[in-house]
């Protein structure tokens, strides 16, 4: 079997694809596996350090604020669309799966042109435009949340979740004993705070507002700055004890594993891991994403008492509040996190497995 993986640009999309590409390995091990990501971005390492070839359009996304950037994009799409008809043409792939980002888009819509069956992979409650104009022609569409019959033909829709790294669940130390391997103390209270791999401005921001009431609670912070605004925010850290600033979690097992409190932003990829782990979270979706898609994922656990949502613009004057308030009350801690478990489904890499057999043996 011969399957082609495209999208990527963040972790959102990337980890899901590796964990689908690991399915199918572990299902069929004789399977030929080729990614296809954008130029640039983070899949052309993560892709190969996980094992995987990966092939590289000079696709960019749209500048939805500056038209006349756009230019330089069509030109860019036009090369992506031709180097894509030559992938798909060379590898001959029996599916092409995509995952969201830059690359889905020319490299599904390639296949569908050559009658390769594609599967779309839709993590967020709001899908994006590519994936509403690849959906007419998929043979399903693989999704997270309910109600996204208003985009996606009905009939194709499959709820399988999100996948989600095997490594997270898969950690079962107990929080005090995380919290030691993390350098903590195990008896006292600690949150969690990531805004991506590349960093998310404001929910730092909020964060050192909130270094000084975290401190007079006696609670510890592991900080997740990203790399925009690193030295920043890590000078501020190196003023308090109860804090552990880094760009970048390598063990992010054992981060979850130790936390008694996230934050974070609302990308789809990281509401399904903390739903299948169980976390109590306040999330801070960003503004700056299509379709303000990181708000309606929020809002989808919100509205359920699964989450505390609080919208960007208001983070650095509530984020100290919030904290205060659920670090001081155990069982509010607790609702969240049975509300956000109850929603959780799991296994979503395997189901996915089983759509694609499904679609190749017809």
């Amino acid at each position: 079997m011969k399957v082609l993986i495209s999208g990527g640009g963040t972790g959102g999309h990337i980890f899901p694809a590796l964990s689908i590409a690991n399915a199918v390995k572990r299902r069929q091990p004789d399977a030929e596996i080729l990614f296809v990501g954008a130029l640039g971005r983070m899949e052309m390492e993560r892709v190969p350090a996980a094992g995987y070839e990966i092939e590289g359009l000079p696709v960019a996304g749209f500048d939805r604020k500056r038209l006349w950037r756009n230019f330089g994009v069509l030109w860019k799409l036009w090369k992506s669309l031709r180097k894509a008809r030559r992938i798909v043409k060379e590898f001959q792939p029996d599916i092409a799966i995509g995952v969201g980002g830059y690359a889905s888009g020319p490299v599904l819509k390639e296949a569908q042109r050559r009658g390769v069956p594609t599967l779309i992979q839709e993590q967020n409650s709001y899908p994006g435009v590519t994936n509403k104009l690849l959906a007419p022609k998929a043979k399903a569409i693989c999704v997270a949340y309910d109600g996204l019959e208003r985009f996606f033909p009905a009939e194709n829709i499959i709820k399988t979740g999100n996948p989600v790294r095997k490594d997270l669940e898969e950690c079962k130390i107990t929080r005090e004993d995380a919290k030691k391997q993390l350098g903590f103390d195990p008896d006292r209270l600690l949150v969690l705070s990531v805004g991506g791999s590349l960093g998310a401005r404001t929910v730092n921001e909020a964060i050192a507002a909130s270094l000084t009431a975290l401190k007079n609670e006696g609670v510890q912070l592991l900080w997740q700055t990203g790399r925009y605004g690193a030295d920043q925010f890590q000078g501020m850290a190196r003023e308090y004890d109860n804090v552990k600033a880094t760009t970048f979690i390598d063990r992010m097992d054992l981060a979850y594993r130790a936390a008694d409190l996230v934050v974070s932003r609302a990308g789809a990829g990281t509401i399904s891991e903390l739903q299948i782990l169980g976390k109590p979270v306040i999330l801070i979706p960003s503004p700056n994403v299509a379709e303000d898609h990181q708000r309606h994922n929020a809002e989808a656990l919100s509205t359920r008492g699964a989450a505390v949502m609080i919208l960007d613009k208001d983070a650095v004057e509530q984020l100290p509040g919030e904290l205060k308030r659920l670090l001081d009350d155990a069982e509010a801690r607790a609702d969240l996190s049975a509300h956000i478990s109850g929603m959780a489904m799991r296994d979503a890499d395997e189901l996915i497995v089983d759509k694609i057999l499904e679609i190749k043996k017809n």
